[in-house]
């Protein structure tokens, strides 16, 4: 397993849109080990999307279960992941890897339900609600060339230094 390198805000290719993942091979598998290993290296992180590290397939993987407050899945690896519903709305601070600077107050769906293939290229689908929903979404908008701080709301103060905080 390899630690790959963060692409970080401003890096155009932050904006490229991913392709779906046509099979789930040996390549992908590989790609996905050094993915998880890349996400543990960074401390207190819980989300990180294939685009982040310059591989533009639709991949996320989210893990929430080390903020045991929040109710989550554990540790997912989703493939062309899709939010077939979403509910509810929450504003809330997000922070990415890709902009390591800075969190911002983003509105996402408090309740989503998402559909996706698994490490293995089965079909899983999951309910989520308020933290591990608000990762997943973060996580997909990756995948649509979008960062948090394109979705800010609120005032001016919703960007912040992360050592404002």
């Amino acid at each position: 397993m390899v630690q790959l390198e963060i692409l970080v805000y401003p890096d155009d290719r932050l904006r490229q849109v991913s392709q779906p993942v046509k099979a789930v091979d040996d390549k992908i598998t590989g790609f996905i080990a050094d993915l998880e290993e890349t996400l543990s290296s960074q401390p207190g992180c819980v989300g990180i999307a294939a685009p982040q590290v310059g591989n533009f397939l639709r991949i996320i993987i989210v893990d929430v279960s080390s903020r045991p407050q929040h109710k989550n899945h554990g540790h997912l690896v989703l493939i062309n992941p899709v939010i077939t519903s979403k509910k509810g709305s929450s504003v809330g601070r997000e922070g990415c890897l890709s902009v390591p600077d800075y969190t911002g107050k983003v509105n996402r769906s408090q309740f989503i339900e998402v559909k996706a293939l698994n490490r293995f290229g089965s079909k899983v689908a999951f309910q989520m609600e308020g933290y591990e929903a608000r990762a997943i979404q973060h996580e997909i908008d990756h995948l649509d060339g979008k960062l948090f701080i394109d979705n800010l709301v609120g005032n001016r103060n919703s960007l912040k230094k992360r050592n404002e905080l």
